[in-house]
């Protein structure tokens, strides 16, 4: 429902016609460079993963971590609610000896990775280019957030000692079976949380995560190139992280509505006009979900699973 009343305020007031001309006016090697960079960020995430991973099985194959961070992906934009999200810690689980806790903690120390980046790169950017405040306050509150889940993730993993008996009073009133499966399960996520421990993994983890984010930005300056946009140098950060906010809605697969809704809303601050932005949208959307679609069919028949595996997950 909220996808498609994104889509219509997307196309509301534009005429297809008008669209279709600005996708013939494209420059198609720019838009090939754009793609290639994308590709080159799926493999960076798989190598980061694949970081993350090391100290719980330091056996795994990168072509195991490359296939299933694919598979995974193709997951996230095709099953809706961002149920997806838990394919990659359910295959790499079925693939090695890492209990699925652990494996859902790797995943978080990544989304909190890229959160962090983000925001860092989002504070660069409002003190050089004027953005909407409902935006400032949405970064700023998110940063509180992270920082404290990140204080939090440190607390848990390398002051045992302390946490543990704070969690044992926590659940202290239920029946003693599921006080015992939760603190294992939760000790099973903390280990998942172990790189954090390795100083020079952690480093590189972190290197490679403002690596993926400007990679993304030049993902989306070269667009702007093979649409004749002229942007100033800011203006790929704003839109990905303006895409990055609104993409975290949860409506339809693909991102179907959010995507181009918000990207349609970053470049009108640009004074980019509705119906080129519109068609930037609808290219931008095309190859970033093409390629993950693509690699993830490439690799996919390699694994098996299904929606009701990922929910019995959820459940656990």
């Amino acid at each position: 429902m909220i996808g498609a009343l994104l889509v219509w305020l997307s196309f509301r007031g534009i005429e297809a016609e008008a669209v279709y001309r600005g996708l013939h006016k494209i420059n198609g090697a720019f838009v090939l460079s754009s793609l290639a960079v994308m590709i080159l960020m799926q493999a960076l995430r798989a190598i980061r993963w694949g970081l993350i991973l090391k100290p719980l099985d330091p056996l795994i194959s990168k072509l195991t971590v490359f296939s299933i961070t694919n598979v995974g992906f193709l997951a996230i934009v095709a099953i809706p609610a961002r149920l997806g999200e838990l394919a990659r810690p359910y295959l790499i689980t079925k693939k090695s000896g890492i209990p699925m806790s652990s494996a859902l903690g790797t995943v978080f120390v990544e989304r909190v990775l890229d959160t962090l980046t983000v925001l860092v790169i989002a504070i660069v950017v409002f003190f050089s280019t004027p953005l909407p405040l409902w935006l400032f306050r949405a970064g700023i509150t998110l940063f509180i957030v992270t920082a404290v889940i990140f204080f939090l993730m440190i607390m848990a993993l390398f002051h045992k000692e302390k946490t543990a008996p704070l969690l044992a009073q926590v659940i202290a009133g239920m029946p003693s079976g599921i006080t015992s499966k939760i603190i294992q399960i939760i000790g099973s996520f903390v280990e998942g949380l172990s790189v954090m421990k390795h100083r020079s993994l952690f480093g590189t983890a972190v290197i490679l995560s403002f690596t993926i984010w400007l990679a993304d930005a030049l993902a989306i300056y070269l667009l702007f190139k093979a649409f004749s946009l002229n942007m100033p140098l800011t203006a790929p950060f704003v839109i990905m992280i303006i895409l990055i906010a609104g993409i975290a809605i949860p409506v339809a697969p693909g991102f179907i509505g959010n995507w181009h809704y918000f990207c349609v809303l970053g470049l009108e601050l640009f004074n980019v006009a509705k119906t080129e932005a519109l068609a930037f949208a609808v290219v931008y959307h095309a190859i970033s979900i093409g390629i993950i679609i693509a690699l993830g069919v490439v690799f996919l028949p390699f694994y098996s699973f299904s929606l009701a595996d990922l929910r019995k997950q959820e459940n656990l």
